[in-house]
């Protein structure tokens, strides 16, 4: 469906925003903005959003503030690449990422707020995504020898 939906040139936004938005749910939440007749500038682009750190979160709740809400609704109106923010790709360079819309694929994770690759926003703990990243390359560095290793050994 994702594929068909790239394809066809309907999906004009993927949102990406903090945990915790909704009640029980501790994971991030994605918003995905489809449009069948986008705007002429924006055909064949998708703009990616990451506003992992547009959250504040006061005791058990987080939510998003009106200057959250404010610097998110700016960004979507400007389709415009903003560093660490937003990133505007074409349908040609998602296809080439086999149709993937992983958020941290197009833009750097915690870049927004000044914060480090490997820190969530302010916690001092891994970021998810890049330490899924790194396990999945490190996984690949060690199954490529180890596979010759085993097929060499039938």
């Amino acid at each position: 469906m994702r594929r068909k939906l790239i394809e066809a040139d309907a999906i004009e936004c993927v949102l990406g925003l903090g945990p915790n938005l909704f009640y029980n749910s501790p994971m991030g939440a994605c918003v995905v903005i489809c449009r069948t007749a986008k705007p002429k500038a924006r055909k064949g682009r998708i703009l990616f959003i990451n506003a992992v750190d547009e959250v504040t979160r006061e005791r058990a709740q987080s939510f998003l503030t009106d200057d959250h809400i404010e610097r998110i609704v700016k960004a979507y109106e400007r389709f415009k690449d903003e560093p660490g923010f937003t990133c505007v790709a074409t349908l040609e360079g998602i296809r080439a990422k086999d149709g993937n819309l992983c958020l941290p694929l197009y833009i750097a994770s915690g870049k927004a707020n000044g914060s480090s690759d490997t820190e969530a926003s302010g916690t001092g703990k891994p970021d998810l995504a890049g330490v899924l990243a790194a396990w999945i390359k490190s996984s690949g560095d060690v199954r490529r020898p180890l596979s010759s290793i085993l097929e060499g050994n039938s």
